[in-house]
């Protein structure tokens, strides 16, 4: 059994060694500080400045994140006998190279999202040490000390000092885990609190928890066709100063069904949109309660689009209502 451990223990440095030696040309700063990547931009813009990325205030701090971050549900999770599949990962790094080449910061993750942690945790290891990041995970299991324990659990796997931000999963032992966690906000073992849903017969008693309790974070789900949050969820979170993190931005994929073989109307540029992919993110960060958005995919090209929503102008009130019945009408 133990040789059986050395072994694996040995592949697995074997792997993130030469994983490192394939991407590291790619990631290289050039001389100066310089990415590749910023060095490509400042070349095609020549003396134009680069714009700027999109950052929301965190109503409890002040901070400031910029307003597309990277979810891992599905998408990161390469099974948990997933062994060290080189191909994988090495997609995977690209697709977190892009998020962040793009400025994204906050990185969304879960126990429930089964190896999404450890495989985002091998990444990282992978990613310049200078390179800033928001990270975010959650609690999902029933009690105190098994709370506790997985919490751990997942610092060990991201391999970092301490969690940005903690949420407790689908409302799940709530009680509980929210005074864990105030706890750990008080030691400094994490910056944070926040509590998530993704389904909405959780939202009446999500409400409730936010009108008598005090978060940094909600998370929920909202996009273009699932607007049920804007009625009473969206302003109770900013009237209680409580920063949103929307998931399901394209409630799955399901938005591109509608608009398949369509052009976005000419119109959009008035907002800098280019994609569908960056109309549907620039209607949800745009809304004024919207503090970021975590789309999730595996494609590289997917990412470097969705990071673009992060740029440019947002669509005002009057077009947010545009953007409904030209998509709805489709």
């Amino acid at each position: 059994m133990n040789r059986k451990i050395k072994n694996s223990e040995l592949q697995r440095r074997l792997f993130l060694k030469r994983l490192l030696a394939a991407t590291t040309a790619s990631m290289l700063p050039l001389a100066g500080g310089q990415s590749r990547a910023a060095s490509r931009r400042k070349s095609n813009n020549h003396s134009k400045a680069a714009p700027a990325v999109i950052r929301k205030i965190i109503p409890s701090s002040g901070e400031k994140l910029p307003v597309i971050g990277l979810g891992t549900s599905r998408t990161f999770d390469l099974g948990h006998d997933m062994g060290y599949d080189r191909s994988g990962y090495d997609n995977l790094l690209k697709v977190m190279q892009a998020f962040f080449e793009g400025g994204g910061t906050l990185i969304d993750s879960s126990p429930m999202y089964g190896s999404s942690e450890k495989v985002v945790g091998t990444l990282l290891k992978l990613i310049p040490k200078e390179q800033e990041f928001f990270s975010a995970t959650k609690v999902w299991i029933d009690g105190e000390q098994q709370g506790k324990e997985q919490m751990e659990q997942s610092r060990f796997l991201w391999g970092v000092k301490r969690f940005d931000l903690m949420q407790i999963h689908n409302l799940r032992d709530w009680n509980v885990h929210l005074k864990t966690i105030k706890r750990m906000k008080e030691e400094g073992k994490i910056r944070y609190i926040g509590i998530t849903t993704s389904h909405g017969r959780y939202h009446p008693q999500l409400e409730t928890i936010l009108q008598k309790e005090s978060f940094d974070f909600v998370q929920l789900s909202y996009n273009i066709v699932d607007r049920e949050v804007e009625q009473r969820l969206l302003p109770l979170a900013a009237d209680r100063g409580v920063a949103v993190i929307v998931n399901r931005p394209y409630q799955r994929g399901s938005l591109f069904s509608r608009v398949r073989g369509e052009r976005v109307p000419p119109w959009v540029e008035e907002f800098d949109c280019q994609s569908w992919g960056q109309f549907f993110l620039k209607f949800i960060i745009s809304h004024p309660a919207v503090s970021c958005t975590i789309p999730a995919t595996t494609k590289v090209h997917h990412m470097q689009d969705n990071m673009q929503a992060g740029f440019g102008g947002l669509p005002d009130a009057k077009t947010r209502k545009r953007m409904i019945a030209y998509y709805m009408d489709l």
